[in-house]
């Protein structure tokens, strides 16, 4: 929930909500990498496993897991080695500090926000992170725990991430200014970039990997929450770029197509998506809502809403909720029979039947902070973020089939691969000095 800034700090979250268009030429792009060693050789060399990576925001680790079934721990890799480097830099440039000590006293809710995003490589070597508090994305190297690369994004903080569908590429937010950057996942260098509205978000590979889609959510880290200060929140909507050009293909206003739909009451703020399998329906989340809702993506509609149960022990204070949230964490099962839905402020997660949107069993959940699915399909995975752990629920039945502690306030969870023998990096033992390209 939103935290009162101490007096000192009065004036840095103004700072925070200010954009800060810095160019994508204040990223330097890193050195090539080096030839593979042995710890990270060419795909194919060793057999691999499907694992989740949990990313745990405030203690700066990922937690990796079995998954499905038990979703047992298999490992830990500490995503912030470099963590004394960074911190020296950061309070040796009093802008950086200050947009530091921002995040740390309105988003990060009085904690500094070390994971937010993370996919790992095709070839199982390295899980690449997106670190809020160090404006940047790295690369790790899972055998040693050590960076491969850095990547500072412009602006003063990254945020969510995509990974393109043959795994070559992930895009990151740069949220204070303004852009996407895309990367290749095993350089770290830029391939390109594209600017979006205030505040970029959630973003999603489509068309086979040929359009990226990134949703700017704005303001969310201000006291201004009543509907009547909805102008302050700034310049929100979809942009749909091309992957290769990365020029803009198609920008989608959402306060148009709500208000044509008869929802002027709704934010016109896109949080967590999840697209039907052939891409045909998004469905969507928005600030505020306890629900979400269809949108058909040929015709440019709005099609049907869901509001879902609140929670009567839930505040109706909206400034009392996690960065503009009601609900944030929304995915679908392989089959595109059912949503998933984390609701984070109401403290439950549900399974929705797609076809006549009636929710299932409401499953107590702590503070649930995003929605995926498990390797073998079955279940939906959230992160409790309340309560440090992970959850399974089964898709056909809507009830809770497993859950696991993890690291402190979990947010994003993502499948990816590690080596098939891997229990975590050799330099977790060692000491915690790294070498970085940037």
């Amino acid at each position: 929930m939103k935290t009162a800034l101490p007096p000192t700090l009065a004036g840095v979250a103004v700072a925070l909500s200010i954009t800060a268009a810095v160019p994508a030429s204040a990223a330097p792009a890193p050195p090539p990498a080096p030839a593979p060693t042995a710890a990270t050789a060419a795909p194919g060399s060793s057999a691999l496993r499907e694992v989740l990576f949990v990313g745990n925001n405030w203690d700066g680790t990922t937690d990796v897991l079995e998954p499905s079934g038990s979703l047992a721990r298999i490992g830990r890799i500490n995503v912030i080695p470099d963590k004394d480097q960074r911190m020296l830099e950061i309070h040796l440039n009093p802008l950086k500090l200050a947009y530091f000590l921002g995040i740390r006293w309105s988003v990060g809710e009085g904690h500094d926000q070390f994971v937010d995003d993370m996919y790992s490589t095709p070839d199982g070597s390295a899980v690449v992170v997106s670190r809020p508090s160090f404006a940047d994305v790295v690369s790790v190297d899972v055998a040693t725990g050590r960076l491969n690369w850095r990547f500072p994004v412009s602006g003063y903080r990254s945020d969510h991430m995509a990974v393109s569908p043959d795994g070559t590429r992930v895009a990151v937010s740069a949220s204070t200014s303004n852009r996407v950057h895309v990367l290749d996942i095993r350089t770290g260098r830029e391939t390109g970039s594209f600017t979006t509205g205030d505040k970029p978000h959630e973003n999603v590979f489509t068309d086979g990997g040929k359009r990226i889609w990134n949703s700017a959510i704005g303001e969310v880290n201000t006291a201004l929450d009543d509907p009547f200060w909805d102008f302050t929140k700034g310049d929100r909507k979809i942009t749909v770029a091309d992957a290769k050009t990365y020029r803009t293909v198609k920008v989608i206003d959402m306060r148009q197509r709500l208000d044509a739909f008869g929802r002027k009451d709704l934010s016109d703020a896109v949080r967590p998506v999840a697209f039907t399998p052939d891409e045909s329906t998004l469905y969507f989340q928005v600030s505020f809502f306890n629900g979400f809702l269809e949108y058909d993506v040929a015709a440019d509609r709005i099609t049907r809403a869901k509001t879902l149960p609140k929670n009567p022990a839930t505040s109706e204070d909206r400034t009392t909720w996690v960065n503009d949230s009601r609900h944030h964490g929304i995915s679908m099962s392989p089959g595109g029979d059912k949503i998933c839905v984390a609701g984070t402020m109401d403290d439950y997660a549900t399974v929705v039947d797609r076809a006549t949107l009636e929710e299932g069993p409401l499953v107590p959940a702590s503070k649930p902070y995003w929605a995926t699915v498990s390797g073998d399909g079955r279940s939906c995975v959230v992160s409790e973020s309340g309560s440090d752990s992970v959850t399974a629920i089964d898709f056909a039945t809507g009830r809770k089939v497993a859950s696991v502690p993890v690291g402190d306030h979990p947010q994003r969870v993502r499948l990816g691969k590690v080596a098939a023998d891997w229990t975590g990096p050799s330099a977790a033992r060692e000491s915690s000095r790294t070498a970085v390209r940037e």
